[in-house]
């Protein structure tokens, strides 16, 4: 995530063994979990079961702000589960099935769904569940955190979750932990445009309606999951086997090219990554730039979103560079708990950093050493930056600080070696969740350098560090 462009210019889940349950065993199936654990946000996402895919149909009256749909999730019980949690935010649920059987549910507190199926789920089975809803989304505002969720625009809407917005629109286990597939179906207006996540799939016209086909192959967290709706410009193309997709709502695109140079800005900066990072770990990229007065650009995975409202003119190189650098950091390896963030913002910022110096402008060390001149009292040095505290995730402590971290941490090894490093983290991570105390554990092994007294200061205090 960019937050306000002020700062913008600025455990692996662990394997489950299933042990299967003998024939006439008793079985104690008990209830999953009303929440997945996070200290920052205890009432998101649910325990007892592991989602591997999520299938959403949905359709959208941009006239009238309604949504209709279906999600079909297919999960794995990692318990035996008497009855399970989804998290879904003020839509209103029509029907509940569990593998092709009624279901009962209730609704409790903000987004607590609770499904009772016919009979109990025994650990290691897989199973579908079903969900009729319909309603008009709203977004969810937090005074520090901002405002994600379901986002109406003057042609139609944009879902953006980080952190909490993904049960504003369809029924999730809302938790970074549990990554999942995802395929979409949306259904507008005939003269709209609906994209998602991943890859473009096909556009049918049925009448007046046009439904728009997309999949996300890779794992996703849905805080990163993506659903734009409006009157766009759109680029597709398709280069060396990675789709790109841009889409510019028609206000702010002035030409076509316009949505050229913003495709080939995109191509040249996750060259250069790869090559600092590794291989790309999806099959699709691009962007979509809309105004949304939300005060952020977010790493939506395979396809940033840009909220912008400058026409005829591309979001700058340090959000393009920023969000294209959290396909790795972040979407491809994610946090398993919000407090560890800065592993996704540090090495994001740094990315800017580096960034500027290829364009000839100043070099990394020189921004380091700007950074790291704030005086003790500034707000960068406030808080811990493995732990920075529920409201301050996307302050200057995570993004700043972050960076600084990292780039301390280059210095400390040496380029060859910390580009080895780096490199090493993302392959052995991809697609999973990791968290801060992993990441020294990994850097301490491949180094083989001792690295306790650099996070100490860097990572797990308070207060401005010495050089």
């Amino acid at each position: 995530m960019t937050v306000p462009r002020l700062l913008a210019a600025a455990a692996v889940t662990a394997s489950l063994v299933l042990v299967p349950v003998s024939a006439g065993a008793a079985v104690d199936f008990r209830p999953g979990s009303a929440g997945a654990g996070d200290p920052y946000f205890p009432k998101m996402g649910n325990g007892g079961y592991d989602v591997r895919h999520y299938g959403l149909r949905l359709a959208y009256e941009p006239a009238t702000g309604h949504l209709t749909g279906t999600a079909t999730i297919t999960a794995t019980a990692v318990q035996h589960l008497s009855r399970f949690n989804l998290d879904l935010h003020g839509l209103t649920v029509q029907s509940v099935r569990v593998n092709g059987k009624a279901a009962q549910w209730r609704r409790s507190g903000a987004q607590e769904l609770t499904v009772t199926p016919a009979k109990g789920l025994r650990l290691g089975k897989r199973f579908t569940v079903t969900v009729r809803y319909s309603g008009r989304p709203q977004k969810i505002s937090d005074k520090p955190l901002g405002s994600s969720g379901w986002i109406a625009t003057a042609d139609g809407a944009v879902a953006l979750n980080q952190p909490f917005g993904a049960a504003s629109w369809f029924p999730v286990n809302d938790t970074p932990k549990d990554k999942a597939t995802y395929t979409f179906a949306i259904t507008v207006p005939r003269k709209l445009t609906a994209l998602a996540n991943g890859d473009f799939v096909s556009r049918k016209v049925k009448g007046d309606k046009s439904v728009h086909r997309w999949r996300m192959r890779q794992p996703m967290s849905s805080e990163l999951s993506m659903v734009a709706i409006g009157d766009y410009e759109t680029l597709r193309t398709k280069a060396g086997g990675l789709q790109s997709v841009v889409a510019f709502d028609s206000g702010l695109a002035s030409s076509r090219k316009q949505l050229r140079s913003y495709d080939k800005k995109t191509r040249t900066v996750l060259k250069w990554q790869s090559k600092l990072f590794g291989p790309y770990p999806f099959t699709s990229t691009g962007g979509i730039v809309d105004e949304l007065d939300v005060g952020y650009s977010l790493e939506t995975q395979a396809r940033p979103v840009h909220d912008w409202n400058t026409p005829g003119k591309n979001p700058p190189d340090d959000l393009i560079v920023h969000e294209l650098a959290h396909q790795w950091f972040g979407d491809s390896v994610t946090p398993a708990r919000w407090k560890d963030i800065w592993l996704n913002e540090g090495f994001a910022t740094y990315a800017e950093w580096m960034w500027r110096e290829r364009s000839g402008g100043a070099t990394a060390e020189q921004i380091f050493r700007n950074a790291y001149a704030a005086g003790p009292e500034a707000d960068v040095w406030k808080g811990v930056l493995s732990d920075p505290g529920r409201d301050h995730i996307f302050d200057s402590l995570v993004y700043q600080r972050g960076a600084m971290t990292v780039h301390a941490l280059r210095k400390e090894l040496g380029d060859d070696v910390f580009f080895r490093l780096v490199r090493g983290w993302l392959a052995a991570n991809k697609g999973g969740t990791v968290s801060t105390a992993q990441f020294h554990a990994f850097a301490e092994k491949f180094s083989g350098r001792q690295l306790d007294a650099l996070f100490d200061k860097w990572v797990h205090k308070a207060g401005k560090p010495k050089l």
